[in-house]
């Protein structure tokens, strides 16, 4: 298991220096960009998530692209970079605010609404019909949860149940998703009982249903159960890329 992560962020790294868009590296950033954005309702297609991050540019298309979403796709690849780079550093708020302004600096549209960028929110918001954490008390719960993930065995019901908090909480006016799905895929990196996965689109309801059944009941078998599901996925992807 540590082999296959060892080579996995050695490929990530060497890859993205010799700006190769055809191995492990290019796949898992046009794979997560695109499922995390898609999730949380971006309109770009695989495709079009490819070219993006190949080239920089969109095929012609007969519908509108929305500004919005070309600028999280591109945030989501600077925000990968960054916690590439971080790998070797402890899991903070500070460095948690970094991955969110990669994320959300170059979005116009949250700049106009006045949306804190790498910084914890400033106006109430929801899940839905789920209230979350007031901005006034974020900083003190993002500590407790820090503070507890700190101080455990690193396993999958520990992982989903930092999630699960994390997502109640929601430390950030939007991109609270995106940004706690960069460090479920971090901690699996650099821990060494952990495998990476990538939660897909195509299993957003379970995924959803994961969140709720921890927001209702403090459970997290479906979410370990779809993290599971989700690890052989990544890793029958990479095994394709072992094979060069």
């Amino acid at each position: 298991m540590n082999d296959y992560k060892k080579w996995l962020t050695e490929r990530f790294r060497i890859e993205r220096q010799r700006f190769d868009r055809s191995g492990v590296y290019a796949y898992t950033q046009r794979a997560m960009a695109y499922n995390s954005n898609k999730i949380e309702g971006s309109t770009l297609t695989p495709e079009q998530t490819a070219s993006l991050f190949d080239n920089g540019t969109l095929p012609q298309n007969d519908n509108y692209y929305r500004a919005k979403d070309v600028e999280e796709m591109n945030g989501h690849f600077l925000m990968f970079n960054c916690m590439i780079d971080t790998l070797d550093e402890p899991l903070t708020e500070n460095l948690i605010k970094r991955f969110h302004h990669e994320l959300k600096s170059g979005v116009f549209e949250d700049r106009a609404n006045g949306y804190a960028i790498g910084a914890y929110k400033e106006r109430p918001n929801m899940i839905g019909m789920y209230k979350t954490v007031l901005p006034n008390q974020v900083s003190e719960e993002m500590g407790k949860l820090l503070d507890w993930y700190e101080q455990q065995e690193k396993n999958l019901d520990v992982l989903a149940e930092f999630h699960a908090r994390y997502e109640t909480i929601h430390p950030f006016q939007d991109g609270n998703g995106r940004t706690g799905r960069m460090i479920l895929f971090r901690e699996c990196l650099i821990n060494p009982d952990l495998k990476p996965f990538i939660i897909l689109d195509v299993n957003g309801e379970k995924y959803i249903d994961g969140l709720k059944e921890y927001r209702e009941n403090q459970k997290t078998e479906k979410l370990v159960s779809l993290m599971n599901q989700e690890i052989e996925d990544y890793y029958t992807q990479c095994k394709y890329f072992m094979n060069d």
